[in-house]
């Protein structure tokens, strides 16, 4: 059964790992100057299926390579730079997370949301914006990419340059994530949780599906241990953590 084809990391700085198309139980690797082989490459999710047996290429596929390597943070930006089509999230165990393109929908969503923060952040020029494309390196050791992220301004430069030029080793200060059709609300709660558990202040979770927004905020959440959550917004505040931004959600309903 053929799915999205995975190109898989190197196993060291030299071999390159290319995964090729395969199946539920195992996904087979070719290395470089090696015979091809069968690595116990464990497919985490099984292979979701449409109508007449094909993948759903809407869907995310989680990746345990733990049988068979355990990825450095340099192995992971390489794999992560290797495959600019495909995005990648790791968690804090080290299990990969293969994420597909957004749809129409979700993706004009995001570029309007995300248009809303640069001119807010160009106007006041207290940190900075990064979009989906952006990987950052948790405390806790997970990898995590949020549909919007910003760092404050005496944050970010607190970073050196080589540490800004790859994934920033720091939780932003403010992330936001929005539902596509196909995302489990249960894992991007999991996920909201985890930000919030690294450092994050302020949270937005939209699901465009239901027109609700659940607001997850650092001090609130350590007492109530629940976020706000917010039924058919008109508009979303920055608060203190956004001074004056505010998010006309009619781009998102």
């Amino acid at each position: 059964m053929n799915i999205i084809r995975y190109m898989l990391l190197r196993a060291t700085l030299r071999p390159d790992i290319l995964v090729t198309p395969c199946n539920s139980i195992g996904l087979y690797a070719k290395m470089t100057n090696e015979p091809l082989v069968q690595q116990s490459l464990l497919l985490t999710k099984p292979v979701s299926q449409t109508l007449h047996g094909v993948p759903d290429m809407m869907t995310s596929y989680t990746i345990d390579l733990k049988p068979v390597l355990d990825l450095t943070d340099e192995q992971f930006y390489i794999l992560c730079r290797a495959n600019p089509d495909l995005k990648f999230e790791r968690n804090a165990a080290g299990v990969l997370t293969v994420m597909p393109p957004t749809g129409g929908e979700t993706g004009s969503s995001n570029a309007e949301i995300g248009s809303d923060f640069v001119v807010w952040n160009r106007r006041h020029k207290l940190g900075r914006v990064f979009d989906s494309s952006t990987g950052f390196k948790l405390p806790n050791g997970a990898d995590r990419s949020p549909d919007v992220a910003w760092v404050a301004i005496d944050r970010w430069n607190a970073l050196t340059p080589a540490q800004r030029e790859k994934f920033p080793p720091l939780a932003p200060d403010f992330v936001m994530e929005l539902r596509s059709a196909t995302d489990s609300m249960t894992v991007l709660r999991n996920k909201m949780v985890e930000y919030l558990e690294n450092g994050v202040r302020l949270g937005w979770l939209i699901d465009r599906k239901n027109q609700t927004v659940e607001v997850y905020r650092s001090a609130e959440y350590a007492v109530n241990r629940s976020p706000e959550v917010l039924t058919q917004p008109k508009v979303l505040s920055g608060e203190e953590v956004l001074p004056e931004f505010t998010l006309d959600l009619s781009v998102v309903w």
